[in-house]
């Protein structure tokens, strides 16, 4: 015959099982209680970070842009919902005149590998000195761009003209390249005799805030989105509405309002513009703002 167990050697009884449980189940109740709330704020500030530097990303790219535009090229329709620019990537200072020291520039010298080639704002130009070292080696077709007063000037062709040829300048006293240009007479402008070069693969760039309505879905995500459209040329007529974004770049998602406010005419001395760019971003319900505003050279 079997004896009983000993004490030490005994399992649990189904009561005392259950109390196990229960006071478990009431501990793990308390700790989600002092717990949960804090996970979910850091999830909703992890959220919150992640959309701010998401935003500031596409912020910065648009300030790069602003901050190489054409002086006077940048153009805002009324409905405050999209803004248009011509980017430059490189410029430089043009010979403005021949060169009067001795043994350089006779009388009459016309452009060849003896003599300099000034810009002449009061003749057509094809071929000019620069000055200045260009940082990169223009392409064929892309675009000069002169003494840009006016907003539709460059963009109906005023005062731009394609690259036809580009190398360095035959003697270093005549500067740093010489570049072919199709004929062109630029319009007088400011005595700094600063040129731009325009990119012919990318041209005008439109930034442009589409379905942002105020509203979010039903997800708590913001309808709008944030698109860069560009290389469909240059459009002479002012626009009074923001263009189709099909094929644009996405720059930015989860956008519920966004507002562009630009004066041309910022500060006392009314050469210098002042672009305003106003976002309200919502993603799983939560939501953040954020404010650019960026300052425009429009002395040329």
């Amino acid at each position: 015959m079997t004896g009983a167990r000993p004490a030490s050697q005994r399992g649990l009884t189904i009561i005392e099982l259950v109390v196990v449980m229960v006071l478990v189940a009431v501990v793990a109740a308390g700790v989600a209680a002092i717990v949960g709330p804090s996970v979910q704020s850091y999830g909703a500030v992890k959220l919150r970070a992640q959309m701010t530097d998401e935003a500031d990303t596409a912020v910065r790219r648009m300030v790069n842009d602003i901050q190489r535009a054409v002086p006077n090229s940048i153009r805002a329709p009324a409905t405050n919902k999209c803004f248009e620019l011509i980017p430059a990537v490189a410029g430089g200072r043009y010979r403005m005149a021949a060169d009067t020291t001795p043994g350089h520039d006779s009388a009459g010298c016309s452009p060849s590998t003896t003599c300099s080639a000034p810009l002449d704002t009061t003749r057509s130009t094809t071929v000019f000195d620069s000055l200045s070292t260009l940082p990169l080696t223009p392409a064929i077709g892309d675009w000069i761009v002169v003494n840009n007063q006016n907003s539709n000037d460059v963009y109906d062709g005023h005062n731009r003209s394609a690259i036809t040829g580009f190398a360095a300048a035959p003697a270093a006293w005549m500067g740093a390249h010489r570049i072919d240009i199709n004929a062109k007479q630029f319009s007088q402008g400011y005595d700094g005799g600063r040129y731009l070069v325009v990119p012919n693969n990318q041209r005008a760039v439109f930034y442009v805030c589409s379905g942002a309505d105020g509203s979010t879905d039903t997800a708590g995500n913001g309808k709008g989105v944030l698109y860069r459209l560009k290389n469909y040329g240059f459009n002479p007529t002012y626009p009074t509405a923001c263009p189709s974004v099909a094929g644009a770049d996405v720059i930015l998602k989860g956008i519920v309002n966004c507002t562009v406010t630009y004066n041309p005419n910022q500060g006392s001395t009314q050469q210098s513009g002042y672009l305003l760019l106003d976002l309200d971003l919502s993603r799983n319900a939560e939501a953040v703002h954020l404010t650019m505003g960026a300052h425009v050279s429009n002395a040329p």
